[in-house]
């Protein structure tokens, strides 16, 4: 007997089974006499009156918050009967989410422009003629919106039954399937079959460059992907955030090789640091986008690395020795070497400790004469508000009116670039440029191309002039390449005269801003990086690298001894005496600050690859064996040290704004030159030596350097 047969006898039982005359018993209707007269009736109809009592809470789809910058804009509407207030502006499918309703989407994105050509969203709104799509519709007070009725199912089955009519039926071996918002609405909203008998249609792939690898049969056309690549968050030729595609049409072609959900996501390329991973969002910061370079460069981070420590020979080649050889060897140079001769230079990635046990060293040594490369030979480390963005990265969606000098946000700083679009197409501000010809992807006046546009802008005699006067909260932001120039005291001196006469810096608001270049800018002039000498690596007789690859070493005397101690057997490899093998960023715990003065940690992602150590380990063993042992052994004890120098660099996961303006600085007397601006990223795609190390890097750049 089968199963179904059985348990239907079990739940329902059978004719036989029944008494003979069952089949044929009506139950009999007993009448009570009290309700026979219309006034009983109607008194045991209604149910006993009960206070109102109001609804009980629900939790909002996926942590949906609600911000009142104005409580009187706050409006209220019933999702299926629920009262919920929102701000006005508001769209129904985020007032549903606000009331713990989960509409089904496929173009809609809370980060993204409103497409609304998926449909899929369609919900009742009362006296409505029609369903109608949330996503696009605003809320307006006193809304009745319904979304689980059948007129709400029966449209959405029939937006899925489209959807699917050409789809291709290669969910086991599609790169999605089991993880495929596609799949799981089809099971909720689709058939078991279709009604469609004709040939489907197939599309011929796109190239989309090396990074993405499209399938384009199987695209269901909801413009989410399409809209975050081209339109709103990246940069159009150079990043394309495809991880948006709800069915999956385009493709990664490379897999990343580790996981770093262990760890804060440092975006190195972009020299941002992300406050979340990308799946979680940093809104202060990156709103849960990175650039393809952020994403791809991974693979960088296992090519060409240094094992091993080695010295090199009589004959100029590299012999691979154990630790003690290769650390008594620079501990024997140091100690000979005359302390205003001895030079240290930290490389872009360096992070806080590592830093700050340079520093140590050389101080122990005699030397002061220690930098980060990027900041110049004469940075000026005594305000944070020079060389901080002080207006924070969110905080760029205030101004109305934004004066670029000397950087190009787009390839420099995609965060930051992305956070000026969105506000010139939100508000319509206004852009100047100063610097060379540069491709932004949002409207903008190119002002000139030397400093002698910003005397005129100084001196009233520039048309932009008026645009500045007349902003509620201008914005400055001042590229770091300009650290390299010798009249950026003066190129400086200019901007804060602009930034005075615009009162870009007020009690309320703060919007002079520099957009540092490397991830280890800020923490190296926090804990005060800078150099005793201007000229002390041209006499310099013992050079200790510590990460540093762009560095000009044609200064370097030919008979200095170099010390290179890195994770890349890159540029600096080439004219060092002694390599020592660190890790690399995802294989240790540091900290970083990122360019709006926001310190976080990392935690090791993966193991150190072969006989690697800590940066900060490495140089911590030097010192003993150089007899000028430091005092620390761990991270804790580093990091008390560090509370002493600055502070800041411990208070984690926090922006630490400047305490005083870079007006309190003395004007210059330095002359201006005429020299044009130049532009600090020649190649977006090889920045450091962990991209030049990568294959998927070098195709990006081939292909960059073909336009």
């Amino acid at each position: 007997m089968g199963l179904g047969m059985l348990a239907s006898r079990v739940i329902r039982p059978t004719a036989s089974k029944l008494p003979r005359n069952a089949l044929f018993q009506v139950r009999p209707i007993v009448s009570t006499p009290e309700l026979q007269t219309p006034e009983a009736s109607a008194a045991q109809a209604q149910p006993d009156p009960t206070p109102d009592l109001p609804p009980p809470p629900r939790t909002p789809v996926a942590g949906a918050r609600i911000h009142f910058p104005n409580p009187d804009d706050a409006i209220e509407v019933f999702v299926d009967g629920y009262p919920v207030k929102i701000p006005k502006g508001m769209t129904v499918l985020q007032a549903c989410e606000v009331a713990g309703v989960d509409i089904p989407r496929f173009c809609y994105h809370n980060r993204l422009s409103i497409a609304g050509n998926c449909r899929m969203c369609l919900v009742e709104v009362e006296k409505s003629p029609k369903p109608v799509a949330s996503c696009a519709m605003p809320a307006l007070p006193g809304m009745k919106i319904k979304t689980d009725t059948p007129v709400a199912k029966k449209a959405r089955e029939g937006v899925m039954e489209f959807l699917l009519m050409n789809h291709p039926l290669d969910c086991p071996i599609c790169d999605q399937g089991g993880e495929c918002d596609l799949q799981d609405q089809s099971m909720a909203f689709g058939s078991d079959r279709g009604r469609f008998t004709e040939m489907k249609r197939s599309v011929v792939d796109k190239n989309l460059g090396p990074l993405v690898k499209t399938v384009m049969t199987r695209c269901i056309q909801c413009t989410r992907a399409c809209i975050a690549s081209f339109n709103s968050h990246c940069f159009s030729n150079f990043g394309r955030q495809l991880h948006s595609c709800e069915d999956r049409n385009v493709i990664y072609e490379f897999q990343a090789c580790f996981n770093l959900r262990k760890q804060a996501d440092f975006c190195w390329a972009l020299r941002v640091l992300i406050s979340c991973l990308m799946q979680a969002g940093g809104g202060d910061i990156n709103e849960e986008w990175i650039s393809d370079k952020t994403r791809f460069f991974y693979d960088g981070l296992k090519r060409q690395r240094l094992n091993d420590p080695m010295i090199r020979g009589a004959d100029g080649r590299f012999k691979v020795v154990g630790w003690r050889e290769a650390l008594a060897v620079v501990a024997e140079i140091a100690n000979q070497v005359k302390p205003e001769e001895i030079v240290g230079i930290a490389g872009q990635l360096s992070d806080a400790e590592s830093m700050m046990a340079l520093k140590d060293f050389l101080n122990r040594l005699g030397s002061n004469n220690v930098w980060c490369e990027g900041n110049g030979m004469n940075p000026d480390a005594d305000l944070r508000s020079g060389y901080l963005m002080n207006s924070s990265i969110a905080g760029l969606e205030k101004a109305d009116v934004f004066l670029l000098v000397g950087t190009q946000p787009r390839v420099e700083a995609a965060m930051v670039n992305a956070r000026i679009q969105k506000t010139v197409r939100a508000s319509q501000a206004k852009v100047g440029y100063v610097g060379p010809a540069a491709d932004f992807n949002y409207d903008h006046q190119h002002l000139g191309t030397d400093p002698k546009t910003l005397i005129e802008i100084a001196e009233g005699r520039h048309p932009f002039c008026s645009a500045l006067m007349n902003a509620k909260n201008p914005a400055i932001i001042v590229g770091a390449g300009l650290f390299e120039r010798k009249d950026k005291d003066a190129i400086f001196s200019a901007v804060e005269t602009i930034a005075k006469c615009a009162k870009v810096v007020r009690p309320d608001w703060n919007g002079f801003n520099v957009l540092l270049l490397n991830a280890a800018q800020a923490a190296a002039l926090d804990l005060g990086l800078v150099p005793e000498s201007v000229k002390s690596i041209e006499s310099a007789k013992f050079v200790y690298l510590m990460g540093a690859d762009d560095v000009d070493l044609e200064k370097v005397p030919a008979d200095a001894f170099v010390v290179y101690q890195g994770h890349h057997g890159d540029q600096s490899v080439y004219r060092a005496n002694v390599i020592l093998p660190a890790a690399a960023f995802s294989e240790k715990e540091g900290t970083y600050v990122n360019t709006e003065g926001r310190a976080q940690q990392t935690v090791p992602a993966v193991p150190t690859v072969g006989d690697a150590r800590d940066d900060w380990k490495i140089i911590r063993a030097l010192s003993e064996v150089a007899g000028v042992r430091l005092p620390y052994d761990s991270l804790g004890a580093i990091r008390s040290r560090m509370r002493t120098v600055a502070p800041n660099l411990l208070h984690l996961d926090e922006r630490e704004p400047a305490t005083f303006s870079a007006s309190l600085k003395p004007d210059s007397s330095h002359k201006m030159s005429s020299t044009a601006f130049g532009s600090a990223i020649e190649n977006f795609y090889m920045t450091d030596s962990i991209t030049r190390a990568s294959k998927i890097m070098a195709q990006c750049s081939a292909m960059l350097l073909k336009k």
